[in-house]
């Protein structure tokens, strides 16, 4: 092959590649939605009091658990279909049209469990708050556009839309809760209600501008859009439960009084993520190095890349585990007046260490075609930390931790497997599948 034609061939795969090329844009709507939640959670407990907040930490982690991990392969695979659409030419419109039934499918689906599920859930979660129950199928219905409209700019290569979208629905919801302090708001719906209609004002804005119009091209059927689909929906759902298993553990294990208790609980796993962002960062800068060498299904090179994501995905865990320890009680005490000591701050950042790598391991796995080993691999996570959490300990916090900690032990060592199984047997990486284990982070 000729200099020119191989500069030919990797400017077409860079073109099939959503991400790389619209980094900072993402990162920034990245930064300010995280810069966001931290926010939130102060001055919605500055206006509320720790133990009226505790219903609003229930509807945080558990819309978080369902909206990814339902609608982020949805939004994977409308990028990854309308990028491949875009580097032949052809329209993405069919693509849109063909998975909107499918989005609808969901989005029934989830409903009719809330419903089902909601007297529980409003007695043992929300606090006997009927509002918030139906809050939770509302937050829902609103982040299923913003998935289907996260897809539909990266895979048209619309990234300051992207960003937009991300940013906007952190900076809606922050200021919205900062409103309601001002004018002491005491409602606890009323701040439950800007969690859920705030991710539709990004939405609302790219609309506007445009940047969700597709053009007419070939029709699609759902092979287009759906190969890995399955694998994926498991996956994401399994994973979104698992980052989103602590704060919800304790507050099902938690008795009447100890309201206080979840929210201090839901601070401190808020501080041990702050080493996911930095990941979900440096992912960011590496993927389009990533790309560019599962273009050219160089297995070789392409291992030598995540192992040096790998290096530096341990390094911020051990990095951010040692902060915890020497710094998480202060820390904790400055920006959410405290609540929990040493040894939890230590172990909730050791679980998140630990499933940053967990987690990087499974997107090279994904990108070597191993989507199936995935979902099993989340899926025996979550099963080993129900079983930790029931039998471990009586502590509250402690039982809860142990079992976050163990399950990502658990889900670790299966990718691990799976990824040796997947480099023995050879499988070359390709844009694709890098693309959709890049997309896998239900945080």
């Amino acid at each position: 092959m000729s200099e020119n034609q191989e500069s030919q061939r990797i400017s077409l795969d860079n073109k099939r590649t959503p991400l790389p090329e619209g980094t900072l844009p993402v990162g920034i709507g990245l930064l300010i939605a995280g810069v966001a939640s931290y926010a939130f959670f102060k001055v919605g407990q500055q206006a509320l009091g720790k133990e009226d907040f505790k219903p609003i930490v229930a509807l945080w982690f558990a819309t978080f658990a369902l909206a990814p991990g339902f609608f982020m392969p949805v939004e994977q695979e409308v990028g990854r279909a309308l990028a491949h659409r875009r580097a032949l030419g052809h329209g993405g419109k069919p693509v849109v049209q063909r998975v909107i039934p499918l989005v609808l499918g969901l989005l029934t689906f989830v409903s009719v469990l809330v419903l089902v599920a909601g007297p529980w859930l409003t007695d043992d979660l929300f606090e006997g708050r009927n509002l918030i129950t139906f809050t939770l199928i509302l937050a829902f219905i609103s982040y299923a556009p913003v998935h289907l409209a996260r897809g539909i700019c990266s895979g048209s290569g619309r990234f300051t839309a992207y960003g937009i979208i991300m940013g906007l629905d952190g900076l809606v919801r922050i200021l919205g809760c900062i409103v309601l302090w001002q004018l002491n708001v005491k409602a606890v719906g009323a701040y439950a209600l800007v969690i859920a209609l705030s991710p539709g004002v990004g939405v609302l804005i790219v609309w506007m501008r445009g940047d969700l119009a597709t053009e007419d091209g070939p029709s699609a059927d759902y092979a287009e859009i759906t190969p890995n689909l399955g694998w994926l929906l498991g996956g994401s759902i399994l994973g979104a439960a698992l980052v989103n298993a602590g704060p919800l553990g304790v507050d099902i294990l938690a008795r009447a009084d100890q309201a206080e208790d979840v929210t201090a609980f839901a601070n401190g796993v808020l501080l041990s993520r702050i080493p996911l962002f930095l990941f979900q960062a440096v992912q960011a800068a590496l993927l389009p190095r990533l790309a560019r060498l599962a273009a050219r299904g160089d297995l070789g090179d392409f291992l030598k890349a995540f192992k040096q994501l790998l290096i530096v995905v341990i390094g911020v865990g051990i990095i951010g585990t040692a902060g915890s320890f020497a710094l998480g009680p202060f820390v904790l005490d400055k920006v959410y007046e405290g609540g929990l000591d040493r040894r939890t701050l230590t172990l909730l950042a050791f679980a998140s260490a630990l499933y940053m790598v967990a987690l990087a391991t499974a997107q090279a796995v994904i990108a070597l075609h191993g989507h199936v080993f995935v979902t099993l691999g989340w899926a025996a996570g979550m099963a080993t930390f129900l079983v930790v959490t029931a039998f471990s300990a009586d502590d509250l916090y402690l039982r809860v931790e142990l079992g976050l900690v163990s399950a990502s032990i658990a889900s670790l060592m299966l990718f691990s497997y799976a990824l040796h199984s997947q480099v023995k047997a050879g499988l070359p990486p390709d844009i694709d599948s890098v693309i959709e284990g890049a997309f896998d982070h239900p945080l």
